[in-house]
């Protein structure tokens, strides 16, 4: 595989992020005392950060490897909502395809971080279905734009924009247009995805949507992959399994180990993996490679403290090593 060949493919590619879109914030500082009101640790703040996150974090990967990505999601009409669309505008990523909800707050979460360790999170959100006036929006966007898409990926936070409706729209407009659709899912709407392309839970939400515990060995994967895999009727299974790497399901199982880097924070890995899985996928690669591709890509932003876009020329670097063994 030429990887010089396969980094500039990338660049024609263009896929739609449907989701749940977040902003993130970073308050990091130093904890050196106690509270004397509460015991609770009292955290002197350094700095503060905003990032991208959900479904628009997966944006940001796609983007980051030079391909086009679509935003579609909802966010509020508020602060946050200026924030989020502030940074985007700094990502080059358009946000023509989200719709502004007044009534709804703008999905953020505060982490307070005190030496690189997460002491709390802070969340403001809604968790309802978004009104049928933001569901239309999307999916008439997503009409015009379907003819010009290599894949679509669906972000699923359960904070209400992929609702089982809209899902099965989207689903069906694209397999009318042949485009794949990849599905990063959460516990809510888990067996709504009939159909999809590839389907990529974790160890929890599988173990969860199945009921059953789940021992992360490859025997007990795999008994647990058929089961799903028989009920959702995608063509892959891909299951990311925290220290053990990546599964693939499919007419067959392939393990793939993770990649064997030091890890700061998992935040976002699995954002970076499901859109460098589809971008992979889209540019005419084998869902195994792709996933060997994504993986590389999770260790390499798994390095950094909360969540970043994967670094191309990181990611360049780790597949070239790793291709060429």
């Amino acid at each position: 595989m030429d990887i010089d060949v396969l980094f500039k493919s990338f660049k024609e590619k263009r896929i739609a992020v449907i989701g749940d879109i977040m902003l993130d914030k970073y308050i990091f500082g130093h904890v050196s005392r106690i509270s004397p009101e509460y015991p609770v640790p009292v955290v002197d703040v350094s700095h503060e950060t905003l990032r991208l996150g959900g479904a628009a974090n997966v944006a940001v990967n796609i983007h980051a490897m030079g391909a086009h990505a679509m935003l579609f999601g909802v966010t509020g009409r508020d602060s946050s909502a200026q924030a989020l669309q502030k940074l985007m505008h700094n990502h080059r990523l358009s946000s023509e395809h989200l719709f502004q909800d007044p009534d709804r707050p703008t999905t953020c979460k505060t982490r307070i971080l005190s030496q690189n360790h997460h002491i709390a999170r802070v969340d403001y959100e809604s968790r309802e279905a978004v009104s049928e006036t933001a569901e239309s929006f999307m999916e008439e966007h997503l009409r015009e734009t379907i003819s010009s898409l290599d894949a679509i990926v669906l972000q699923d936070y359960n904070k209400g924009v992929l609702t089982p409706t809209f899902i099965k729209q989207i689903i069906t407009l694209a397999s009318s247009k042949e485009v794949p659709v990849f599905v990063d899912p959460k516990l809510k709407s888990f067996f709504s995805y009939g159909g999809c392309t590839v389907f990529k839970p974790n160890l929890t939400e599988i173990a969860s949507s199945l009921g059953i515990s789940l021992d992360n060995t490859d025997r007990e994967i795999e008994h647990a992959c058929r089961k799903l895999k028989k009920t959702l009727r995608c063509e892959h299974l891909v299951v990311t399994r925290s220290e053990k790497g990546l599964t693939i399901c499919n007419d067959r199982f392939t393990h793939i180990p993770a990649a064997s880097l030091e890890v700061a924070d998992v935040s976002g890995a699995g954002d970076t993996v499901i859109g460098i899985l589809s971008l992979g996928f889209a540019a005419g690669l084998d869902i195994e490679t792709s996933a060997e591709i994504a993986n590389l890509a999770a260790g390499t932003v798994c390095q950094e403290v909360g969540a970043v876009p994967v670094n191309p020329d990181k990611l360049f670097d780790a597949c070239r090593e790793h291709f060429d063994k």
